[in-house]
């Protein structure tokens, strides 16, 4: 059986740009107490988009001492949860270890071996949804763009700047936010247009 065909970057670049959430639906979580009000709206929910951000390596054998931010999101906003408070750590550490609420993203097996490392705590119930494509027949790997582009049609916005800046800064700037809370709530939005069966969102 053919594996379907995923669009050509070419064809993507003609596409529609995709929604973003705006900076008024970002929420910075730096504190104990801004992270237990994060974690009051996001137990709301049974899914969160998840991702992570670390300062990145330039020199040959360095380690990274990542994650730096972690992100969350629901459909309604998106919490950006900076680590240097221990206490907004451990907060963090225990929502991700929260049995019973899936965690979505994509190409998170690094992630999930950082926050063990640094958080020590074992993330539960996360899904990589690039695992759900390839069940769905895609045998190239599936990011977040690619999967935009299928399900929605539509042209998915990433700053490289962004990308390669400087995560551990107590200070974030608006394209940082903007960048890593709508890696998260994006990886959301599909995983909500997939229609997930129980069976198909087994855990990664």
């Amino acid at each position: 059986m053919e594996s379907p065909a995923l669009p050509a970057p070419e064809e993507i670049a003609l596409l529609e740009p995709f929604e973003r959430l705006g900076l008024e639906r970002i929420a910075v979580v730096s504190t104990a107490e801004q992270a237990r009000l994060a974690a009051d709206a996001l137990l709301q929910e049974p899914v969160w988009g998840f991702d992570t951000e670390s300062r990145p390596t330039f020199t040959a054998g360095e380690a990274s001492d990542g994650p730096h931010v972690v992100q969350l999101a629901t459909l309604e906003a998106a919490f950006v949860f900076q680590l240097h408070d221990p206490r907004c750590r451990a907060i963090t550490g225990e929502l991700l270890s929260q049995p019973g609420i899936v965690k979505a993203g994509f190409g998170l097996h690094d992630d999930k071996r950082r926050i063990t490392h640094k958080l020590g705590v074992e993330p539960l119930d996360v899904l990589d949804l690039d695992t759900v494509f390839r069940r769905l027949g895609y045998r190239r790997q599936m990011g977040i763009k690619a999967a935009i582009a299928v399900l929605f049609e539509r042209r998915y916005l990433k700053s490289k700047r962004a990308a390669t800046s400087n995560w551990s800064h107590r200070q974030l700037t608006a394209s940082q936010l903007l960048y890593a809370a709508n890696d998260a709530w994006a990886a959301l939005r599909v995983y909500h247009a997939l229609g997930l069966p129980d069976e198909l969102s087994s855990r990664a």
